[in-house]
């Protein structure tokens, strides 16, 4: 039989239990909502014919992060903060399972209110990647970040300044524009990870590599989003079902009696010797 003390410990380990699952629940909703979040905002900024990411420059990317919604707090001194998603290049060409990151840094200034931008960094250097693998990267001090350039029009032959590891876009009121980021650090969101891929102190190096099992859904829609941009390649359209045919009625006839087969004798339907009567 049950003691009081018994009965209460064992209503304690029930409820713990229940939240620990409710949590698990809520937070891998969280992941699966950041992944189609950050899938919209590359999809609409590559729509954007004059003001995208160049694709010549996807092209040559050793990886590509989003972040969605970046607030940035001014208040004599700014800062930002982001939960976002990064992507790398694997030896194959094809892209790694995302992994969950962090975004964060401040800034100096007269700077007054709150704003909310999308952010994407695209990265050209195998050093900055081994970084964030690592754990931490500083943009400006472990890895040079400059705004980057938009636009179809730009060409790969304005790359010749172009000398950064990492560039830096920004959407902010439905303007799209490179971004200076400079101080900002980019950080593993590890519980995020352990909570998306069901596995406790997972790494990113991890996640990353070329054997990895896939990832589970929505990252696949994810990274095909990354594939189409650095390809250029337009959105899948949706495919349809055909509609169904409405079955044709026969031709109609017309009877002229005494003459034809059975009596009967057919004619277009419209009459080339309108007036007339018709021929026996």
């Amino acid at each position: 039989m049950l003691t009081r003390s018994n009965l209460f410990a064992t209503k304690l380990a029930v409820l713990l239990l229940s939240c620990a699952i409710t949590t698990g629940a809520v937070a891998g909703e969280r992941q699966d909502a950041r992944l189609l979040t950050s899938t919209q905002v590359l999809s609409e900024l590559m729509r954007m014919p004059e003001q995208n990411i160049p694709t010549w420059l996807l092209e040559r990317a050793y990886a590509v992060a989003v972040i969605p919604s970046v607030i940035k707090v001014g208040l004599g001194i700014g800062g930002r903060r982001g939960k976002g998603v990064l992507v790398v290049r694997k030896d194959s060409g094809a892209w790694s399972n995302p992994t969950f990151i962090n975004l964060t840094g401040g800034s100096f200034g007269f700077q007054v209110g709150v704003q909310s931008a999308d952010v994407v960094l695209v990265f050209t250097s195998k050093q900055s990647i081994e970084g964030i693998v690592g754990g931490k990267v500083t943009l400006g001090a472990d890895a040079s970040v400059a705004a980057g350039p938009i636009g179809r029009q730009s060409s790969a032959a304005t790359d010749i300044g172009l000398t950064a590891q990492v560039y830096s876009y920004s959407r902010a009121s439905g303007l799209f524009a490179g971004v200076a980021l400079d101080g900002s650090a980019i950080t593993i969101d590890g519980s995020s990870n352990e909570s998306f891929y069901k596995k406790p102190g997972i790494l990113a190096s991890e996640i990353i590599r070329s054997d990895a099992p896939a990832a589970p859904a929505p990252a696949d829609q994810f990274i095909a989003a990354v594939q189409r941009s650095a390809t250029g390649a337009a959105p899948a359209a949706p495919v349809h079902a055909p509609a169904p045919t409405a079955p044709t009625e026969a031709p109609a006839s017309t009877a002229s009696s005494g003459s034809g087969q059975n009596g009967v004798q057919t004619y277009p339907m419209e009459d080339p010797h309108p007036g007339q009567e018709p021929p026996q």
